[in-house]
C-alpha cells in the first residue's frame, strides 16, 4: 500500500529557498518577483534591541530576528503570540481598531505563523494557522483562518505552465462540448468574445496557435511569485487558501476552499465569497458574488455574475452581469445576462448567446443519446425554455425561442425565431407558433432589452454588448424566416390542393408569398396543415401554427427596425429635404451578422479580424480587445446601415425616386407600429390584472392591488407611453423640417 510522501527538512530552510536553485535566474536573489511584485513604497529598517525585546516578551518568536524588517511606525506590543520564520516586512501598527461590518478587531499581528511575507500598513492579522508567501496590503483584515500559502510555481487560475513543469498539467476550460474539442486556456481578463472565438474556430490551427501564444505572451513563465491581497480586503471564519491572487476591497468569509485563484476586486466592483464556498482553478472578474456552498472547479466568472445557493459551475465559462443559483451547469460558455435560478436544473455543453433564462426542471444536455461525450447545443440571444423541459443533444435555437413544458425526445433545429415550441401529445405533433413573442408577451420581451441595459454595472465596457431584441441578429433571422413561411405555406397549398409534393422550392416559395400577401389570405392559409421539414429529428410532423399573423408581424417589426434607423439616419446627418436624403443614401446591402460573446459583428469583420491575427497584425488580446472596442464604437453606424439595407429588401425601395409621400407613408407605418407596440405593452400585463385565476386569491381588488402594484403605478408601462409621446413629438418635428407637411394622424 502507498505511504504519504512526508518529507523532513531542518527548520533552518522553513521560510527560505522558494525558488528552487535550478529556477533561479544568475544574479537574482530569491525575493526578486518578491520586490517587483511590493508596490507598498513602505521603506523598512532592521529592528531595534528594544523592538526584539518587547516581542520576545510578548511571546513570538523568529528563527533569525535580522530577517525581521519593519517601518518607522511599527509597534512591537501590537505583536502577540505569533511565530515568524524567513524574511518578513511588516508595516505600520498603530494602537486603533478596524471595523468592517460589525466585525470589530484590533490592529496587530496575533497568535499567527507568518512565513515570509511583506505585511502593509494597519493590518489586522489574528489567528491565521499558517501565512505563507503572501503579500499584504494596507488595512486588511485576515481572521480565524487555518491556512494560506503560495506555491512557487502558483498561476492565479490562468492556464499556463511554469519552468520545468509538464504540457500536461495546463489548466483548460473544456466549454461547449464535453470532450474537449472547443478547450480554451484561462486568462484573467479573458472576455466572453475570446472565449467564442477560440472555442468556435477549431479547423484553423494556425489561429488556434495564435490564441494560446497571446495567452502565453501575457504572463511569465518565472517561479517565485507571491500571493497578493489587496488593500482593505477582509477575509474571516475561513479554512484554506492556496495559491490566490485577491484584488482590494474584496470579502471572504467562511469560505472552505479557495485554490489556484485570482479574484478581482476593486473601484470597478468589489467582489464577495460567502460561506461554505469551494473554489478551484478559475478567474473572478470585479464585482462578483459567490455565496452559501458553492462549488466551482475550473471555470470563469465575468464581471459582475453572480453564484448561490449550492451552485456548481464546472469547465464553464459564465458570461457579464448573469446569475446562477441551485443549479448545475458543465462545459458551457454563457453569454451576459444570463439567468438561472433554480435547484432542480441542469445544462451542459451548451452554448447560450446571452439573455437566457433556465426555468425550473429543465434538463438541457442529455449525452446519453450518442456513442460519446461530443453533442452541443446552441442557444440564440433570448433563449427561455419553460419548466421540466428536456432537450437532447444536438440541438439549435434562434433568438428569442420560448419552449412550454415538455419532453423533448429528439434534437430540435427551431430556426423561426421569436416562437414558442410546444408539443401537441394527443396528435403526436411538434406545433411552432413564430412570432409569439410579438403577439403575446410584448410587455417581457421589451422589458427585458430595458433590464439589461439597467443591471449592466460594468465599469469596464470592452464590448459593447446588445440587448435590444430587434438587432442585425434577430432581424436577418427573421428574414430567413418570411422565407420560411412563404415556403411552408406554399409546400402545404399544392400538397392540399394537388396532393403534388414534387413542386419545386421556387414555386412553392412563390405560390406561399402569393397567399401570405393577400388581404384575405389568413383564413385559407389557416386550413392549410402547415410542416416545417427539418425542424426535429423525428418521423412525427412539425406544424407551424398562426403563420399568416406571424409572416405579416416579422415584416412589421423589421419596417419598424428599418424606419426608426432611417430617422436617426436623418437626425445624424442633419436632412432636412427629401432631394438630401436621397443623395446621402449609398447602396446598401444587408449582411450576415455574428454574436461574438454578446456582441454583434458582421462576418466580415470578423472574418478580418481572424486574418489580422494569423498575419500577425494583431499579436496579443489587448490588441484583439482593442478591436472590439473600436468595432463597438462603430456598431450604432454600422447598424444602422443594416436597418436601412433591411427595410430596402423589405419594400424593394429605389431611394433614387422616392418622394415625400413616400417617406410620409414610412413615418406614419412607424407611428402605428410604436403604437401598437405600447398598447401590446400594457395589455400583455394587464392580463396579470383581469385574469380569474390571478385575482381568486385575493379577496378584493385592493389586496390584490397591495400585492402586485397598481397598474396604473407600473414604471415600466408609464415609461414606454412618455416614450411614445416624445417619439410623436419628434417625428413631428422632422416631417415639418424633411417634407414640408405636417404628420397625418
Amino acid at each position: 500500500m502507498p505511504e504519504n510522501n512526508i518529507q523532513k527538512i531542518p527548520i533552518q530552510q522553513l521560510g527560505y529557498h522558494f525558488i528552487p536553485p535550478e529556477y533561479l535566474p544568475k544574479g537574482k536573489n530569491e525575493y526578486y518577483l518578491r520586490d517587483a511584485q511590493n508596490r507598498s513604497g513602505i521603506e523598512y529598517r532592521r529592528l531595534t534591541a528594544y523592538e526584539i525585546e518587547a516581542l520576545v516578551k510578548n511571546r513570538n518568536t523568529s528563527d533569525d530576528w535580522n530577517n525581521i524588517l519593519v517601518s518607522d511606525a511599527f509597534n512591537p506590543e501590537l505583536v502577540k503570540n505569533c511565530k515568524f520564520f524567513g524574511l518578513v516586512r511588516i508595516g505600520k501598527l498603530e494602537p486603533i481598531c478596524l471595523n468592517f461590518s460589525d466585525l470589530t478587531i484590533p490592529v496587530g499581528l496575533y497568535n499567527s505563523i507568518i512565513i515570509s511575507c511583506d505585511i502593509g500598513d494597519n493590518v489586522v492579522i489574528d489567528n491565521v494557522n499558517y501565512l505563507s508567501h503572501f503579500i499584504i496590503g494596507n488595512e486588511c483584515i485576515l481572521a480565524n483562518i487555518n491556512e494560506m500559502v503560495t506555491s512557487n510555481h502558483a498561476k492565479f487560475g490562468n492556464g499556463i505552465v511554469k519552468e520545468g513543469e509538464d504540457e500536461a498539467i495546463r489548466i483548460w476550460l473544456e466549454i461547449c462540448n464535453e470532450n474537449g474539442g472547443r478547450s480554451v486556456i484561462p486568462f484573467n481578463g479573458m472576455l466572453p468574445g475570446d472565449a467564442y472565438l477560440w472555442s468556435k474556430y477549431r479547423a484553423d490551427k494556425e489561429l488556434l496557435q495564435q490564441f494560446k501564444n497571446f495567452t502565453e505572451k501575457q504572463f511569465n513563465q518565472k517561479r517565485g511569485y507571491y500571493g497578493k491581497v489587496g488593500n482593505r480586503t477582509v477575509i474571516k471564519n475561513s479554512a484554506i487558501l492556496k495559491d490566490v491572487w485577491i484584488g482590494e476591497d474584496a470579502y471572504i468569509k467562511g469560505a472552505n476552499k479557495l485554490k489556484n485563484l485570482t479574484i478581482n476586486s476593486g473601484k470597478e466592483g468589489q467582489t464577495q465569497i460567502g460561506e461554505g464556498c469551494e473554489l478551484v482553478n478559475g478567474i473572478i472578474g470585479f464585482g462578483c458574488r459567490i455565496f452559501y456552498g458553492v462549488k466551482a472547479v475550473r471555470f470563469i466568472m465575468a464581471s459582475h455574475s453572480q453564484l448561490k445557493y449550492g451552485a456548481r459551475l464546472i469547465n464553464s465559462y459564465l458570461g457579464n452581469n448573469a446569475t446562477i443559483s441551485c443549479c448545475e451547469v458543465l462545459n458551457s460558455l454563457i453569454f451576459p445576462a444570463h439567468e438561472q435560478h433554480h435547484n432542480n436544473s441542469f445544462l451542459c455543453a451548451a452554448l447560450l448567446m446571452g439573455q437566457s433564462n433556465i426555468a425550473a426542471g429543465a434538463t438541457i444536455g442529455s449525452n446519453h443519446n450518442s456513442r460519446g461525450p461530443d453533442g452541443e447545443m446552441v442557444m440564440g440571444r433570448g433563449f427561455w425554455p419553460g419548466l421540466c423541459v428536456s432537450l437532447k443533444h444536438n440541438s439549435k435555437f434562434a433568438s428569442y425561442i420560448i419552449l412550454a413544458k415538455g419532453d423533448y425526445p429528439a434534437e430540435l433545429n427551431i430556426t423561426l425565431p421569436f416562437s414558442l415550441v410546444s408539443i401537441d401529445n394527443e396528435k403526436n405533433q411538434l406545433v411552432i407558433m413564430p412570432a409569439y413573442w410579438f403577439m403575446y408577451n410584448m410587455y417581457a420581451l421589451a422589458r427585458n432589452s430595458w433590464k439589461y441595459i439597467d443591471r449592466d454595472k460594468r465599469t469596464e465596457k470592452i464590448q459593447y454588448l446588445e440587448y435590444d431584441f430587434l438587432a442585425p441578429d434577430t432581424v436577418n433571422e427573421m428574414f430567413d424566416g418570411i422565407s420560411t413561411l412563404e415556403y411552408c405555406v406554399g409546400k402545404a397549398f399544392y400538397t392540399k390542393e394537388t396532393n403534388e409534393l414534387s413542386n419545386s422550392n421556387e414555386a412553392c416559395i412563390e405560390k406561399g408569398r402569393e397567399l401570405l400577401n393577400k388581404e384575405n389570405g389568413a383564413e385559407l392559409i389557416d386550413s392549410l396543415e402547415i410542416v416545417l421539414p427539418n425542424a426535429e429529428n423525428n418521423k412525427r410532423k412539425t406544424i407551424i401554427i398562426k403563420a399568416f399573423k406571424a409572416y405579416h408581424l416579422y415584416k412589421q417589426m423589421i419596417a419598424y427596425y428599418g424606419i426608426n434607423h432611417l430617422l436617426n439616419w436623418i437626425n445624424t446627418n442633419s436632412i432636412t429635404s427629401v432631394s438630401d436624403l436621397k443623395k446621402s443614401l449609398p447602396n446598401f446591402e444587408r449582411k450576415q451578422w455574428i454574436n461574438v460573446g454578446g456582441q454583434l459583428m458582421e462576418k466580415d469583420t470578423v472574418d478580418k479580424l481572424l486574418l489580422q491575427i494569423k498575419n500577425n497584425n494583431i499579436n496579443s488580446w489587448e490588441q484583439v480587445h482593442h478591436f472590439y472596442e473600436k468595432q463597438g464604437n462603430l456598431y450604432n453606424t454600422e447598424k444602422t446601415k443594416h436597418a436601412l439595407a433591411a427595410l430596402t429588401e423589405l419594400y424593394q425601395i429605389n431611394w433614387e425616386t422616392i418622394n415625400a409621400n413616400f417617406i410620409q407613408k414610412l413615418f406614419k407605418e412607424v407611428i402605428e407600429t410604436k403604437s401598437w407596440i405600447t398598447e401590446q405593452i400594457f395589455l400583455s400585463r394587464e392580463k396579470d390584472y383581469i385574469n380569474p385565476y390571478r385575482k381568486m386569491v385575493y379577496d378584493s381588488d385592493a389586496e390584490m392591488e397591495a400585492v402586485m402594484g397598481k397598474l396604473a403605478d407600473n414604471s415600466f408601462i408609464n415609461q414606454q407611453n412618455k416614450e411614445l409621446m416624445a417619439f410623436k413629438t419628434t417625428l413631428e418635428l422632422i416631417s415639418e423640417k424633411l417634407l414640408q407637411l405636417p404628420m397625418k394622424a
